[in-house]
């Protein structure tokens, strides 16, 4: 059974991602400056140009710095499930571009180490009433086994994968 999933928000990913078209983070560069900003800004926030390109980032990093969310944090803003299982978060470095602050697949503080290697993935975010999932961004340590199935496919980008065989 597929399910249907969508992206929490357009312009954030590359959506679907497909052999093809792998998973990236989207994001600008100023083309006055070469300033490159996540998510992708019309503005640069250091020269004030509002000339600006998108740039596909980096699908790989390093791990700069990272915490642990051990609560459920308030809501509003919060809209993630209110069955809440603790989560890292931190800040990975893509080489030669900027640091992303996003959500990290291994919530074990033990598991985790300054400079270590990191690859962008995709997680399910929350399930809506319709049963529709919603899928955000997260990096996994690299060393960590890639499943078959990454993420379970919508129902509309695995039919164009079967009528593409």
């Amino acid at each position: 059974m597929t399910t249907t999933q969508r992206p929490v928000t357009d312009g954030l990913f590359t959506w679907p991602p497909s052999a093809s078209e792998p998973l990236r983070l989207i994001g600008s560069e100023c083309t006055a400056c070469g300033l490159v900003s996540f998510p992708a800004a019309s503005d640069c926030v250091r020269c004030a140009s509002d000339e600006s390109r998108i740039r596909l980032l980096a699908d790989r990093g390093t791990l700069w710095t990272y915490t642990t969310q051990n609560f459920r944090p308030p809501s509003p803003p919060y809209d993630g499930p209110e069955t809440f299982e603790p989560y890292a978060v931190g800040y990975v470095e893509l080489p030669g571009e900027l640091l992303v602050e996003a959500r990290l697949t291994e919530p074990d503080p033990e598991k985790l180490r300054i400079g270590q290697d990191m690859r962008l993935t995709l997680v399910p975010y929350a399930v809506r009433d319709d049963g529709t999932e919603v899928m955000t961004f997260a990096f996994a340590p690299a060393e960590e086994p890639v499943p078959v199935e990454e993420f379970a496919q919508s129902e509309e980008f695995g039919q164009a994968e079967e009528e593409s065989s």
